[in-house]
């Protein structure tokens, strides 16, 4: 019998102990509201044997999927993989997912979003540093027009290891992250009434509020909201939309890390693009 429910009501860490101590072997089959994304963790016997989500298998699929703040899920029970990527204990994968939640509160002070783009500094052109062969290695893949998710996958690492990297670079003064909004439609956004830019403001809110749903840091959305609905009647248009755009996604960035910032610009891409 498939056992299924909201991420928002009970956290993957929390519903894969429940099912594992009873030693079941099935799969847990995720899908995260709003937008396409998905994921499986296997267990065998009750262990973790195999997860993937999008490009990612493995521990990294793993410590992704139990950061998602919201989604839904079904665990269904005899669904067996003959993969097996997967060999560290139930209790340390667990462990490594908590304390990269933290982490990535860390990560968000210096890094809002993994969808910001790395670019070089006037520093690094005159500066002689040494650095380790990772950072060589996201040095020499920075092109200044790929964002920080894109340089990742072109590592073929996980975002969270190469903000990682990107921290250390960024602290001393080498790389510097630079904003690119150029993916949302903002042609379409200038073609609105002033009603209509008004319904986007509301639902852009929304989406932040959908991320942020139950956490401490959910009234702080309603500020930049009202100060955005204040802009409009000024006649600001555009710039409030976009300001309100900036402020929500610096909040999800510093409440679930920017991996999350990343999710929520999706969302408001594709409420630009209907």
């Amino acid at each position: 019998m498939a056992f299924q429910g909201s991420l928002k009501e009970l956290p993957l860490p929390d519903i894969i102990q429940l099912v594992s101590v009873s030693g079941k072997t099935g799969v847990f089959s995720l899908r995260r509201n709003g937008d396409s994304s998905s994921g499986e963790i296997y267990l065998r016997g009750g262990q973790i044997v195999h997860a993937h989500a999008g490009d990612l298998q493995g521990e990294e699929a793993m410590y992704e999927l139990a950061i998602w703040p919201e989604g839904e899920f079904v665990f269904t029970p005899g669904k067996e993989t003959e993969l097996t990527t997967i060999q560290k204990s139930n209790t340390n994968l667990l462990m490594e997912a908590a304390r990269r939640i933290d982490e990535w509160q860390i990560l968000s002070k210096r890094i809002p979003s993994t969808r910001l783009v790395p670019v070089f500094t006037q520093r690094a052109t005159t500066t002689s540093v040494s650095l380790t062969p990772q950072e060589w290695a996201l040095i020499c893949k920075i092109d200044e027009r790929r964002t920080i998710e894109e340089v990742a996958i072109g590592l073929d690492m996980s975002p969270f290891e190469a903000c990682k990297l990107l921290y250390g670079l960024i602290t001393s003064g080498l790389v510097a992250l630079n904003e690119d909004l150029s993916r949302l439609r903002t042609d379409r956004l200038r073609s609105m009434s002033p009603e209509e830019l008004a319904g986007v403001v509301e639902t852009v809110y929304d989406q932040a509020r959908g991320l942020l749903n139950g956490h401490p840091r959910q009234g702080d959305l309603d500020v930049p909201f009202r100060m955005s609905r204040a802009e409009l009647e000024s006649g600001r248009g555009v710039e409030a939309v976009l300001d309100l755009v900036r402020a929500e996604e610096k909040l999800v960035s510093a409440a679930l890390g920017p991996n999350q910032s990343k999710v929520f610009l999706d969302r408001v891409s594709q409420i630009l693009n209907r």
